[in-house]
């Protein structure tokens, strides 16, 4: 069995000190290591919206801290205090739309403050920073639990493909979909690793490859409109990807070229596999046609880095997710265990194991 404390390359997405987060930039990567300090919700959420961290369950976390900052130096949870969580909960709530993540955070810190209203506490600011923590701490075992889980699936020597980053620069842990790959290498399970790009953002070429390297995992990158040809042409035992949000019915959202992906797999006889704690599913959401996708800025198309790719005047869509139907979903993978296939019924057994 992997040791988890050797499983990540010690360059933590977050690091909380006193009363601040520091999130690993994730907007300067590969290039430069750097942290920007968060200590307000307004600047969590500016680096949310931004995407100077990104990720689902990182997210949450972050959110989780986002909310217990506006109760900074409060003791009770007075009238004023209390106008503050709420409206840093607003605020948090409209830094990314798709991340179902960020609003189970949400709720499970104002639920926290609920309760601690009732206990007429007079350490509100700690015990909510408390919460935070604990909110982290969880977000690592979670993650080792679904390592477990997925890696099981895997063959030994397997050659896997992967889209976007959904790595320890995703999480708090050790990853979801990247997650497996780290657990699964350790046992001797994978033999290379085909990270695709992931356009517009390019968070498989910065971020993924950046994680593979430093764990000298073997890998090659390969544009987004590759995919296709690799898989034909050479042995691809699985794709692993993440989630933002799973809707009841077992449709997931994911990067933007998640859902074509998926699609190439089913034409070629490969199993897909979706990896994602058990908060990201939302049984509140019927069915994939119900998940809000973010529409972002059309400049994040059009340019990289600054550099403009397309003439002046040019046009662009730029919606960030797309969503692939349970029924071209081999197995998800969670924290409580594998739904296989995913379906309503499935699902909710699942998801009641403790």
């Amino acid at each position: 069995m992997p040791d988890i404390s050797t499983l990540t390359d010690r360059v933590a997405p977050l690091k909380r000190k006193g009363d601040a987060v520091y999130f690993l930039d994730q907007l300067a990567l590969p290039g430069t290591v750097r942290y920007k300090r968060c200590a307000t919700p307004a600047a969590v959420a500016d680096a949310i919206r931004t995407m100077v961290l990104r990720g689902a369950p990182l997210i949450g976390c972050a959110a989780a801290y986002g909310y217990a900052f506006a109760a900074k130096g409060a003791g009770k949870a007075d009238a004023a205090v209390l106008g503050r969580l709420a409206k840093a909960e607003r605020l948090l709530a409209a830094s990314r739309p798709t991340a179902v993540n960020l609003f189970w955070a949400l709720k499970a810190m104002s639920g926290k403050t609920r309760s601690l209203c009732a206990a007429k506490t007079t350490r509100l600011y700690r015990e909510l920073l408390a919460a935070a923590d604990a909110v982290t701490r969880e977000d690592v075992e979670t993650n080792r639990r679904m390592a477990a889980h997925g890696a099981a699936l895997l063959k030994k020597g397997s050659t896997v493909m992967t889209i976007c980053n959904t790595g320890a620069l995703a999480t708090a842990g050790i990853g979801t979909a990247l997650g497996v790959v780290r657990w699964a290498r350790r046992l001797g399970k994978i033999k290379l690793v085909y990270a695709l790009e992931t356009r517009p953002y390019l968070q498989g070429a910065r971020l993924t490859m950046w994680e593979l390297q430093r764990e000298g995992i073997p890998a090659r990158l390969i544009t987004d409109g590759m995919a296709a040809h690799i898989m034909k042409t050479e042995r691809i035992d699985a794709v692993l990807t993440g989630a933002d949000r799973v809707a009841a019915n077992g449709d997931a959202a994911n990067k933007i070229g998640t859902y074509g992906l998926s699609l190439l797999a089913k034409a070629h006889g490969i199993p897909f596999y979706v990896v994602a704690p058990s908060t990201t599913v939302d049984l509140a959401t019927a069915g994939g046609d119900d998940i809000p996708i973010e529409e972002r800025s059309e400049r994040e198309v059009l340019e990289v880095r600054g550099l403009r790719l397309s003439p002046a005047g040019a046009r662009a869509r730029h919606p960030a997710f797309d969503v692939t139907p349970a029924r071209l979903i081999t197995a998800l993978v969670t924290d409580r265990g594998v739904v296989k296939p995913p379906s309503r019924a499935r699902l909710k057994k699942v998801l009641s194991k403790c």
